[in-house]
């Protein structure tokens, strides 16, 4: 059965898609730690980081910091977490690879908040804007 991150690649479940490529597919997590909060994935499924390719692998980390380096930049902050979860025991809870990048705010406190009405697709424009001015 297809992961949820594929189903959301295939445009079976909606998102706020930032970024897609050949190869990879970013979108705006649903519950994210802070606004902006993105996930990065590669489009083939594989359930952890040591099953892609080097091809994919490389591709997929020049992929993520593409999109930090946008995101920073929408979110008018420098500051950002990086986060792989790999296995059950890290924490990963879906099995389809995926980075985890999260702006982060000097005194912010790491929490999971909703978006309130229309704010994800505002910070899904600003970060699609950033991405689209290199």
């Amino acid at each position: 059965m297809p992961s949820i991150f594929t189903r959301i690649i295939n445009g079976e479940l909606p998102c706020e898609k930032v970024l897609e490529t050949e190869r990879e597919f970013a979108f705006l997590d649903i519950n994210p730690y802070s606004e902006g909060h993105t996930l990065v994935v590669p489009k083939r499924e594989v359930g952890s980081f040591e099953q892609l390719t080097p091809e994919d692998a490389q591709s997929l980390i020049v992929a993520v910091q593409r999109v930090a380096i946008a995101l920073t930049k929408a979110m008018g902050t420098p500051h950002y977490n990086l986060t792989l979860n790999n296995g059950t025991a890290a924490g990963q809870e879906v099995f389809h690879v995926h980075f985890h990048v999260v702006p982060r705010w000097e005194g912010k406190r790491r929490l999971r908040e909703p978006y309130a009405d229309g704010r994800m697709a505002e910070v899904g424009h600003a970060i699609r804007e950033a991405l689209a001015q290199g």
